[in-house]
């Protein structure tokens, strides 16, 4: 035997057990992790082919199916649809660690009722804090602040998954997640599930509906329901129109954001957010709520805040 196998065999022989130990199990929870998300990928390619007829005739005009669950003390919105970008510019843009999040700031401030979002890294992790308010102009203070944790969970050559999480809301609203996966479908193509979901207590259940009663009670969904009063069915209301308002709102915003990367970067903001604005004036029924001009000039304000930490 050589000097250096000899060497190599006294140093395996000699490492401390911990050592081996803390080796085992982190290659153990490697091939956890990868497995998880090679069965998180097959799940989703399976639910990619069962929709097959769904994001192909809809009434969105896009390759888009949506839906939406009202639990007793929780909401939540499904959307599954296909982007017309590459996995994996979708995949670096919001599920790295280090742009992730600042790239999921731009992606929430286009919504209406997203006030300010600010990454950071804290001890548990990196943090966004974002402000929720009305759908026009107002001070930070005036509006709702709710701290979301930013989990990239999975992310390999053909899948990702990143989470966003926030214990509490605003009027006793809790558990929110938002949720993004999404696997490749040809090569300038990725398909993405992404979920809206919150629970709420007995102040947000009150919120909830003397909202849907006044200034909210013409609003709808997108999802069709049966009519007894008349032959021909009606768009959803009440607590299930609104989570899927937002949850459309947010996956619209994902595709303004993905779609302006392609301009040069002083142009960016501009593009991500007239494109935001005219996606959701396909929808006014459900989506139109302020003028063009208004949008921009509050969007413009709000981006120019959040780039210093409120």
């Amino acid at each position: 035997m050589s000097r250096l196998a000899t060497s190599l065999a006294e140093n395996r022989r000699t490492r401390p057990w911990w050592i081996v130990l803390i080796a085992t199990v982190l290659c153990f929870l490697c091939h956890s992790v990868v497995a998880q998300a090679d069965d998180s990928a097959a799940r989703l390619r399976e639910k990619y082919q069962s929709l097959t007829q769904q994001l192909a005739h809809n009434p969105f005009h896009r390759p888009l199916y949506l839906e939406s669950q009202e639990l007793p003390s929780a909401l939540k919105g499904d959307i599954y649809g296909v982007l017309n970008y590459p996995f994996a510019a979708v995949s670096g843009a919001l599920s790295d660690p280090a742009q992730g999040p600042a790239n999921w700031c731009d992606v929430l401030i286009l919504h209406l009722n997203t006030k300010y979002c600010h990454a950071s890294i804290s001890d548990s992790g990196t943090v966004l804090t974002v402000n929720i308010g009305k759908k026009t102009e107002e001070t930070l203070s005036s509006s709702y602040r709710v701290q979301f944790n930013f989990r990239p969970v999975a992310s390999t050559a053909d899948y990702f998954r990143v989470e966003l999480s926030a214990a509490t809301g605003p009027l006793s609203t809790k558990d929110y997640r938002i949720v993004l996966e999404a696997i490749p479908v040809g090569d300038n193509r990725t398909f993405i599930h992404l979920t809206y979901a919150y629970g709420y207590g007995t102040a947000g259940r009150i919120a909830m509906k003397t909202y849907l009663a006044t200034i909210g009670s013409d609003k709808v969904g997108f999802s069709l329901t049966p009519d007894s009063s008349t032959s021909e069915p009606q768009y959803i209301g009440g607590v299930r129109g609104l989570v899927e308002r937002n949850t459309m709102r947010y996956f619209l915003a994902i595709d303004a954001y993905l779609g302006a990367l392609s301009s040069p970067p002083n142009a960016r903001l501009d593009k991500r957010l007239a494109d935001w604005f005219d996606a959701t004036e396909q929808f006014p029924r459900q989506l139109h709520e302020v003028s063009r001009a208004d949008y921009m000039q509050m969007k413009h304000n709000e981006y120019q805040r959040q780039q210093t930490a409120q």
